[in-house]
């Protein structure tokens, strides 16, 4: 089959916040102290190399970006200071607007300010949905009980609603993901295989174990705490809301776990914050609009969940339900703009690409050997 060549393919890089890529001139240095680089997957070389080429077919079938955790390692290790994990970085962005079947995912990653205006304009219409509704059937004086202002049980609703719109915005997107990477004739596994490497997908979700490979061991640390605090509070909010919400006794069950989430995220969310301000590691050293979008978002989010909940505790329920308000105007546009198309995304294509390595790892091995086969961590 032909080879398409897109001889603007480092410029289009560009526009995503790739640095210095025609500097390179693969000498391999960086795959050579780069820990992920591993037998086919030679990272960040060959994906940089491919992009110098103009080989975009290729790029858009490759896992190396999303097997790159942004150690810096390379960058620091480059003699000509091609800064080759910005361009990873940058990879993971067009790759994410690349899966994208609607295009919002390239827009916003080319433009902050139309993904300022999205959020923005979701914000508004969030904050004014949800006054409007509450004045129709509530106080805003009751925080719970039959006369609240946003009652727990049509909030969950809601919340149910957008995570249905976001499943299926993420699930259209995922599929492209595997479309481009395994739907090849070369990569074509059978079915056993994709079941005998299922396990890698929770197993590297929650753990984040090709992260703790690199040397630096806190970003993986910090890291994982933000992960798992999102997670969390997403699994508090789905399923215990109503006991979430309840007040203003504290019910230990669902509050403790909900302290420890908000205390993660916002812990998290400040180191990152603090560290692309003092540009004081490699990870930190470029920021893309994106990068703040995504820190300040969540900590507005993780505040005013705090706020309104101290607020209720303290039988303020007026200024509570202002705040819950405000919160929500910030969880929407999460959900619904941010996760799908934004940087919350590769909390899903990480994974989904250890587990496509190991789908393969599995393929091979049977079409070699199918007596040996056996599943191994990716």
């Amino acid at each position: 089959m032909a080879t398409t060549i897109n001889p603007e393919l480092v410029d289009e890089l560009r526009a995503f916040g790739a640095k210095d890529v025609s500097k390179c001139f693969n000498c391999g240095n960086c795959s050579a102290v780069c820990v992920q680089a591993d037998g086919e997957y030679i990272l960040p070389r060959r994906p940089v190399h491919a992009v110098q080429l103009g080989l975009e077919d290729k790029l858009k079938g490759s896992l190396e970006p999303w097997l790159c955790y942004y150690c810096g390692e390379c960058s620091e290790q480059c003699p000509k200071e091609a800064d080759p994990a910005e361009t990873m970085m940058s990879m993971r962005r067009w790759l994410t607007s690349k899966y994208d079947f609607s295009g919002i995912a390239s827009l916003f990653y080319r433009s902050w300010r139309w993904e300022v205006l999205a959020i923005v304009l979701a914000a508004i219409l969030t904050g004014v949905g949800f006054m409007l509704f509450g004045m129709s059937q509530g106080s805003i004086s009751d925080y719970d009980g039959p006369n609240a202002f946003l009652p727990s049980a049509k909030i969950h609703a809601f919340d149910w609603s957008m995570a249905t719109v976001l499943v299926v915005l993420l699930g259209i997107n995922v599929s492209r993901m595997w479309r481009f990477v395994m739907g090849g004739d070369r990569d074509r596994a059978p079915l056993s295989s994709y079941v005998a490497g299922l396990y890698t997908l929770p197993y590297h979700f929650f753990t984040q174990m090709k992260f703790r490979r690199c040397e630096r061991r806190r970003p993986w640390a910090v890291h994982l705490a933000l992960m798992l605090s999102y997670v969390t509070m997403l699994v508090l909010i789905m399923f215990f809301l109503r006991e979430m919400a309840s007040g203003p006794s504290i019910d230990w069950r669902v509050h403790l776990f909900g302290y420890l989430a908000s205390a993660g995220l916002i812990v998290a969310v400040v180191i990152n914050l603090r560290g692309r301000l003092k540009k004081d590691s490699p990870q930190h050293a470029h920021s893309h609009e994106s990068d703040w979008m995504f820190l300040i978002l969540l900590l507005v989010v993780a505040t005013t969940g705090v706020l309104q909940h101290i607020l209720h505790r303290f039988g303020l329920d007026a200024a509570a339900n202002v705040l819950y308000v405000v919160h929500l105007m910030g969880v929407v546009p999460m959900l619904v703009l941010e996760v799908p198309f934004g940087k919350w995304s590769h909390l899903a294509y990480r994974p989904l690409a250890a587990y496509f390595v190991q789908v393969r790892v599995h393929a091979e091995a049977t079409a070699t050997n199918p007596e040996e086969a056996r599943p191994e961590a990716a």
